[in-house]
Parts: structure tokens; sequence; C-alpha cells
């Protein structure tokens, strides 16, 4: 019943789009694979926050959701900037329903319990992101889906641990209004993806104003799904590679 997780799948089985030719990701779908067997069993669950699939449209997806359904766990699904293929909640549903994907959900406006605790996120919004001209409007709009996610997991009976796509802290960047909420309601564990290359090693895991941020893009976790840990003060939580107070 533990549960993982691993960001930036970038999966592009049902599309010509893959990651092989970006250094370090040569030969990656079989190194998750390979992975995630070794260490995911049919009773765990894993959290992917965002850029799982280079479709661009929901039923391309098709190849890359039938390829993470026959892995082992139950796999809850949030939004990345490259997700072109989301859609709403009721034809997302739908379509794993149809195509018979039964270890798929979608993290969104909702909360999931697992392992004797619940989890719940957003995509989230960071200043060098270019996709939208109003950030503003973009990131309150996030800020409410957290809100909302935070909420849900809070009628389960637990405070959750948050996964968004975009990091909250970067660089001494603070995304305000995604950090009020997470202070608001005493979140002390999030985890995020969307970082690559030369910048995963400094940003590994690290510690604002109480919180603790974990860095889970798959090149950052070489491929390798990531044991979630409740309580980054616990005896067992593994002692952080990088300890960054900003």
């Amino acid at each position: 019943m533990a549960v993982f997780t691993i960001a930036d799948t970038h999966l592009s089985l049902g599309c010509d789009k893959p990651m092989d030719v970006f250094p370090g990701w040569t030969g990656y779908v079989p190194k998750l694979e390979k992975n995630w067997r070794t260490l995911v069993k049919d009773t765990d669950t894993v959290v992917i926050p965002g850029d799982i699939s280079w479709a661009m449209r929901l039923e391309d997806t098709a190849a890359d959701f039938a390829f993470l359904d026959s892995l082992p766990g139950t796999k809850l699904i949030g939004k990345g900037n490259h997700d072109y293929w989301w859609s709403t909640m009721k034809k997302m549903t739908a379509f794993v329903e149809q195509q018979g994907f039964s270890t798929i959900r979608f993290l969104f406006n909702n909360a999931y319990e697992a392992d004797g605790m619940t989890v719940t996120g957003c995509r989230g919004w960071f200043f060098d992101a270019q996709e939208a001209g109003d950030n503003a409007k973009v990131i309150a709009r996030e800020a409410g889906r957290l809100r909302t996610g935070i909420e849900a997991a809070l009628a389960l009976g637990r405070t959750p641990i948050v996964f968004t796509h975009y990091p909250v802290c970067m660089d001494g960047n603070v995304v305000e209004p995604l950090m009020a909420v997470l202070r608001e309601y005493g979140i002390r564990r999030v985890y995020f993806g969307h970082v690559h290359g030369d910048r995963t090693g400094r940003l590994r895991n690290f510690t604002v104003e109480n919180v603790h941020f974990s860095l889970i893009s798959a090149d950052a976790l070489q491929f390798c799904p990531l044991l979630v840990r409740q309580d980054p003060t616990g005896q067992e939580e593994p002692v952080p590679d990088t300890e960054v107070i900003l």
C-alpha cells in the first residue's frame, strides 16, 4: 500500500516526439519500466504530477496510457504544461473507462487516500512560464484549484501531501499566491516536477518556511519512482541530498 511519485514521463509512444534526443534521456522508457516494476506493487499508488504524454489530443494518448496502465499500481495523474491533451474531468474519465484503463485516475480539484495519507495538487504556474499572457490570472486560478484540492483532502480526515507540476519556489523566487495557500493550511510536504537538466541537482530537496519541497522530474530521479514520505522530520525520511534554506 505504499505511495510513489515521479513526474514528467514525457511519453510519446503514440506520436513522434522522443525525449531520447535530450542528454540523459537515452532509452528512458525501458529504464522507467524496469525501475517501476522493480519497486511498485499492484497494491501501491503512483502520483504523476504532469507532463505525462506528448499527445496533442486526448484520443492520441491511448498508447501512452496503455503503457502506464500495464505497470503495477494505481496512477494518479496531474496536469503539466505540456499536457495539451488535457480535457474536462468528465471526458478524461470517460476516455479511460472506454479504453479499459482501470488503474488511471486524474488529480484535479480533488484528493485521494492512499497508505494512510491523502494526496492532492494542481499544475501551478511559475515566473518563467510563457504559455499565458496574464500570469496573475492563471496563478490565481491555480491557487484556487490548490485550495479546492486541500479542502477535499481535509474532508477525508487528513492534512494532505501536495503535488504540483511547476515548482512553487525556485532560485529565491516564490509564487506567493500558491505559497500563501500552503501556509494557510499548514502544508509541510510538496513534491514537484518540470525542472530538468543542470538545475535538478541543487533543487532536489530544499525547505522554505517549514515546507519541505522535493523535485521529482523523471530525469532528476534517474527514471526511478520515489517513495513518498509524509513528514520530512520523521525518522523514516531519508536525509536529503541537498538542503537549501531560502
